[in-house]
């Protein structure tokens, strides 16, 4: 198994996605736009979580090759972050661990079937789903393990996530009466 292969993960289908930013690349400060997602792995899921642990220990160590040991010291950013305490106050985060994946390609989105998703009222925050991902190090202005987005697969609905309301929840049903 080559390296590379080690770096790359496929998640369990019950990771939560959410800020998904998948259909069309948006710029943080002053960068290139990119596409984005953080996804929810559940804590119960211990074969993505150890998938995810040996990719990161394979990132690390080729980042030793390529920068040197002073690769791990000082402030070494850990893409895999637990949600509980991170974001105590976001429930969607309870109970999970998460990490940020992004790329200047836009990912393939597919169904179960892997037949692609086209309308983007079908992968949303708050979905549920598997994603591809990739495992890398970096060394610029600061230095730890970077995720890159390769495909998403959604696998089931769930309550969207970034608060609002829909239409029919404001406008359903009016009382217009004065009391």
């Amino acid at each position: 198994m080559s390296e590379k292969s080690v770096m790359k993960v496929v998640t369990g289908p019950n990771c939560r996605m959410s800020y998904a930013t998948v259909w069309e690349p948006k710029s943080m400060q002053e960068g290139d736009p990119k596409y984005s997602v953080a996804v929810l792995v559940p804590k119960t899921d211990k074969a993505t979580l150890s998938k995810i642990e040996k990719a990161i220990e394979a990132a690390k160590q080729l980042g030793i090759e390529k920068f040197g040991q002073a690769f791990l010291k000082g402030k070494f950013k850990n893409p895999l972050r637990d949600g509980d305490e991170e974001k105590p106050d976001d429930e969607a985060y309870q109970g999970h661990f998460f990490f940020n994946a992004s790329s200047k390609q836009r990912p393939q989105i597919v169904d179960e079937g892997v037949n692609p998703i086209l309308d983007q009222d079908e992968f949303y925050s708050g979905c549920y789903g598997r994603a591809a991902v990739n495992f890398y190090p970096y060394n610029n202005v600061s230095k730890g393990i970077g995720v890159g987005l390769n495909n998403l697969m959604k696998t089931a609905d769930g309550d969207k996530l970034g608060g609002g309301s829909t239409a029919a929840e404001d406008f359903g049903e009016f009382d217009d009466s004065l009391e």
